[in-house]
């Protein structure tokens, strides 16, 4: 099965679709739409976060209109903002940009439907932990995340950077593919990665197991990684700042707890401000 999803035009037709066998809980697209163009879609069991990478647009959830949406130029220039929609929502996305607008579009599958709500930049929490020291420093805008209790379900979505260029993200490794409370709960996940300059590289480790060092994907701008177990640290190459836009959706719980290789877990008393990231997504 594949894990890396090479970049490729993707047409704005889901790059990870629906009940996919490698990550089924989650669902992904990417769109562009010229100025006062416009797309629709209906996921009957997912609950959907539509993100503005670049651009404004309209969003349209059933009968609930968000009329401006969208203040960035560049996904490398400000926080984002976004549009909540439920499960079996009908949605209408109109560009409303002089240029072309860019979106992502992450789902998770839930049970429940709720209301849609609207994201703005000051709702976007940004966590910045990490140095340079420890080749560790990035900064994190959660779109989804505690903004969404109460009123989502089990779909978290954020935006991390690493600061600087070069540098190890998802360090130490991690895994959250089982559920045993207190512990770890099980979430699958998937990313999609961009690099400034553009031909910047990094590497993705999906390590399935403690005793095991592999594989190792070489990840490229608009490289998509799928993940569903194991641990998962990734690196950008010196010279370059890496992006990469996650999707993280819940089994049975919402909040997200990582188990931490044992033989690295020491290294979470060596990161600045790791600890408060970690309870972010609890």
């Amino acid at each position: 099965m594949i894990r890396h999803i090479e970049p490729f035009d993707n047409k704005n037709k889901p790059i990870v679709d629906i009940d996919n066998k490698i990550v089924p809980l989650v669902y992904f697209n990417r769109l562009f739409l010229n100025s006062s163009a416009s797309t629709t879609y209906n996921l009957e069991n997912h609950e959907t976060m539509i993100v503005v990478v670049k651009g404004k647009v309209c969003v349209e959830v059933d009968d609930v209109k968000f009329s401006e949406v969208g203040k960035r130029d560049s996904l490398w220039t400000g926080k984002p903002e976004g549009v909540y929609a439920g499960k079996n929502s009908h949605v209408k996305i109109t560009s409303i940009s002089n240029n072309e607008s860019e979106i992502y579009i992450a789902g998770g599958k839930i049970n429940r439907k709720y209301s849609p709500f609207y994201v703005n930049q000051n709702e976007v929490q940004k966590v910045q932990y990490g140095s340079d020291e420890t080749k560790t420093h990035r900064k994190i805008y959660h779109l989804l995340g505690k903004n969404g209790e109460g009123r989502s379900g089990r779909l978290l979505v954020s935006e991390l950077f690493t600061v600087g260029k070069g540098g190890w993200s998802g360090f130490p490794p991690h895994k959250h593919d089982t559920d045993r409370l207190p512990i770890e709960t099980k979430f699958d996940e998937v990313y999609q990665f961009r690099f400034n300059p553009k031909n910047g590289f990094g590497a993705q480790f999906l390590n399935p197991n403690e005793k095991s060092f592999g594989p190792v994907h070489h990840i490229k701008d608009g490289s998509t990684i799928l993940i569903d177990k194991g641990y998962h640290p990734c690196v950008a190459a010196p010279g370059f700042q890496m992006y990469y836009f996650t999707i993280i959706v819940g089994k049975t719980q919402r909040s997200l707890i990582q188990y931490f290789h044992p033989d690295y877990e020491y290294q979470l008393e060596t990161i600045p401000g790791i600890k408060d990231m970690i309870k972010n997504f609890k």
